[in-house]
């Protein structure tokens, strides 16, 4: 199991996107959690299988329809990232 940070840049909030994320990360079987950040970006933290990873990854440089996503940084996630037990993924509220 791995568990990776993503910060998505671009129009990013306003459009659906914390949940287009909820839903794809619970499609694939992901564990982890979503919020807005102040800087007009997402964040988000996603622990699974590396191939899992790779797929949800690709669901986030497209993004729902109303989006429009021009970066998508990827590290490691820390463990204050994945403090708590991670069960299910869940979108957090605003910074």
């Amino acid at each position: 199991m791995l568990a990776r940070k993503y910060i998505v840049r671009g129009r990013v909030q306003g459009v659906g996107f914390r949940w287009f994320v909820e839903r794809e990360a619970s499609a694939l079987g992901l564990a982890g959690w979503v919020r807005n950040r102040e800087d007009s970006t997402v964040e988000l933290v996603a622990v699974g299988e590396e191939g899992k990873l790779a797929r949800l990854r690709e669901r986030l440089e497209q993004g729902p329809r109303a989006s429009r996503v021009d970066a998508v940084d990827e590290s490691d996630a820390t463990p204050e990232d994945t403090a708590g037990s991670l069960k299910s993924f869940q979108i957090q509220g605003d910074w």
